[in-house]
């Protein structure tokens, strides 16, 4: 079973790949801002938010094709968020991913223009998607959901938040509400998306909300993790740069033992949601345990 699940998320990603390379490719904008644009696009990661996406719609026993305009809307919004976190004036990193951040390549002007288009082309996307099992009330939410996951109730709030504690005593509550907005809300709205898009009940809305909610915070933790024993090969950019910018973290607050065992706690949780929806999880309970054990 983990080898069909892990090929069926292989074949899930390339599909994804795909579709954000000619999408790209089809605009009618200046070139040097769609190169820009496929730079970080095409720089690898693991497409988590869109396959947590489609494995929800695959949950639910329905088609894949259903859910990926809203899928590759959601990494172009991820994408934008992490070639803007890299800039000068936010986290001023040299690598992503084991290559030059986008303002190395392309200048800081550029980098935020190709920001703001990989932001603002992510609406039209799902604006523009022609299927007939998704209706005009469909788009509207998905559309509002995205926007509040993505905006200053959401991801855009949590980065201030995160800013505006460095150098400060630090607290689980600030740091538990920088993660669930920083991090939580667009791996949400990627779970709750495709529920939506699957004409999820009420109830099971409900608990898939919690369910990402928890492998959102299990994320983060292990993204603190391996800052401190990670390996740059393997994360593509140093180590140990959260204690250099005097971030908050959960490491920092709770040991290195604390964390693990706060990470396990939400995987566990995370996984009794998923029991509770009533819908076929092995696809996504594997996920879980990637974001448990991921190396980069």
């Amino acid at each position: 079973m983990q080898v069909e699940v892990a090929e069926y998320l292989s074949e899930q990603k390339k599909v994804i790949e795909k579709n954000l390379l000619t999408g790209i490719q089809a605009l009618s904008s200046p070139d040097i801002l769609k190169e820009s644009m496929n730079y970080s696009l095409q720089a690898g990661g693991k497409r988590l938010r869109p396959m947590l996406l489609l494995a929800t719609l695959r949950a639910f026993n329905k088609n894949e094709d259903l859910g990926i305009d809203v899928a590759v809307a959601i990494e172009l919004i991820h994408t934008y968020s992490l070639v803007h976190d890299d800039l000068p004036s936010m986290d001023d990193d040299d690598l992503r991913r084991g290559n030059p951040t986008n303002h190395k390549v392309f200048g800081e002007a550029m980098a935020i223009l190709a920001g703001d288009a990989l932001l603002t082309y992510s609406f039209q996307l799902i604006a523009d998607i022609n299927h007939p099992s998704v209706s005009p009330e469909v788009k509207l939410l998905l559309i509002s959901k995205l926007a509040q996951a993505a905006g200053p109730e959401g991801m855009v709030g949590g980065q201030v938040a995160d800013i505006q504690s460095e150098g400060k005593t630090p607290s689980i509550e600030t740091l538990e509400y920088i993660h669930k907005h920083k991090t939580g809300k667009l791996l949400a709205y990627s779970v709750i998306a495709g529920a939506i898009l699957a004409g999820a009940s009420d109830a099971q809305l409900s608990v898939l909300k919690e369910f990402a909610m928890h492998i959102g915070l299990a994320f983060q933790i292990r993204d603190d993790i391996l800052d401190i024993e990670g390996s740059e090969d393997k994360i593509g950019k140093p180590i140990g740069s959260d204690e250099e910018l005097d971030k908050m973290t959960y490491p920092a607050l709770l040991t290195l033992s604390g964390a693990k065992e706060k990470l396990s706690f939400h995987i566990t949780h995370a996984k009794f949601k998923l029991q509770q929806a009533n819908i076929n999880h092995d696809i996504l309970e594997y996920i879980c345990d990637l974001i448990a054990t991921r190396e980069n």
